[in-house]
């Protein structure tokens, strides 16, 4: 997920007519099916094929929701309505989407109050909050940087074979050794990583969930970009947002990784759910990996709590005459912040 990756907006052709039926449609034609079945009018339904049909429709159905692999994609603006019509209803299956919050280190609130247009269309989502990163350096770190000063230099001088001194002000570089500062009115630095800030974060990204209308038990994936070594405030970081998420109780926290960082995120934020009495695996976007095709499954990128998988980035695919640069996902389920099983 390049999350400072600026993407353009889409060329728009005419879109296309094909209808298309999602699987929460058909679900809940199904439900209604069950009730009227179960109801005061069930002499007047042929019970035995409507309990067939029901039967066979739901375990085709229970059987998509939980193999998988479902394809999504993420990119940085939100495509538009007509943009995101046409690739539902183009022939390839794309299901579901990156939904960015507005975040520290993604600003654009281009996404901000499209959930229900997108449910509505039948787009499965993925909830994702650029929390706080390192780019490479060390929260806290001195570093040594070029300043001059003015110093008072004394001179000697020969003057009518007398010596005189005199004192004059110079400007001379030297090396100094400072404690970096965020830069002015910037909501995302390394100076910010440190573990008073992930509680923050895990707020605001609480607030701006339920804000979109995210139903109760909604996943969150906190965006963690890739690091060659990751820093302990780092860490730090991101436990402290993960106990403020579980501790609020209306969502569920998540995590985007890359597969070179994975297993420690992992292990680490496993304690933090361990301690408060959660013992099922919480649900992993691992980034990165090799061998990836689109009919994979998550957990083939070589992590058994990967949920999904993003295997390919910044490509640019044209579906229903529409343009957009993409990273492309496979999924465990088909909108993976909302079809979490209940209870894990």
């Amino acid at each position: 997920m390049r999350a400072g990756y600026p993407r353009t907006q889409p060329y728009l052709e005419p879109e296309s007519t094909v209808p298309k039926i999602e699987w929460r449609s058909i679900l809940a034609l199904l439900s209604a099916g069950l009730i009227v079945s179960n109801g005061s009018v069930k002499s007047l339904i042929a019970t035995p094929s409507i309990s067939e049909a029901v039967s066979t429709a739901s375990a085709n159905i229970a059987e998509n929701l939980s193999s998988g692999p479902h394809l999504g994609f993420d990119t940085f603006s939100y495509p538009g309505a007509a943009a995101m019509h046409a690739w539902l209803t183009a022939d390839k299956p794309y299901k579901w989407v990156g939904y960015y919050l507005t975040a520290p280190c993604h600003t654009d609130s281009s996404w901000e109050g499209k959930r229900d247009t997108l449910s509505n269309m039948g787009w499965g989502m993925a909830v994702i909050y650029v929390g706080q990163q390192t780019w490479g350096k060390t929260p806290g770190a001195k570093m040594a940087v070029t300043r001059l000063v003015t110093k008072r230099v004394r001179q000697v001088r020969t003057r009518n074979g007398k010596r005189v001194v005199s004192y004059i002000n110079k400007r001379t570089a030297v090396r100094v050794m400072v404690s970096p500062r965020a830069s002015r009115n910037t909501s995302c630095s390394t100076q910010f990583v440190s573990a008073a800030r992930g509680t923050a974060d895990a707020n605001d990204a609480i607030a701006k969930t339920a804000a979109e209308g995210f139903a109760r038990g909604t996943v969150i994936f906190l965006d963690i970009e890739r690091m060659d070594a990751v820093p302990q405030a780092m860490r730090d970081y991101y436990r402290a947002w993960t106990k403020r998420v579980i501790e609020d109780g209306r969502f569920r926290p998540a995590y985007y990784a890359h597969i070179f960082n994975a297993n420690l995120v992992y292990n680490d934020v496993k304690q933090v759910l361990a301690s408060a009495g959660i013992s099922t695996d919480p649900p992993f976007w691992i980034s990165g990996g090799g061998g990836f095709t689109e009919d994979k499954y998550p957990s083939e990128v070589g992590h058994a709590f990967a949920q999904v998988w993003q295997g390919l980035l910044d490509v640019v695919e044209t579906h229903n005459g529409v343009r957009l640069p993409i990273d492309v996902n496979v999924a465990q389920l088909p909108s993976p912040s909302e079809s979490y099983p209940a209870g894990e």
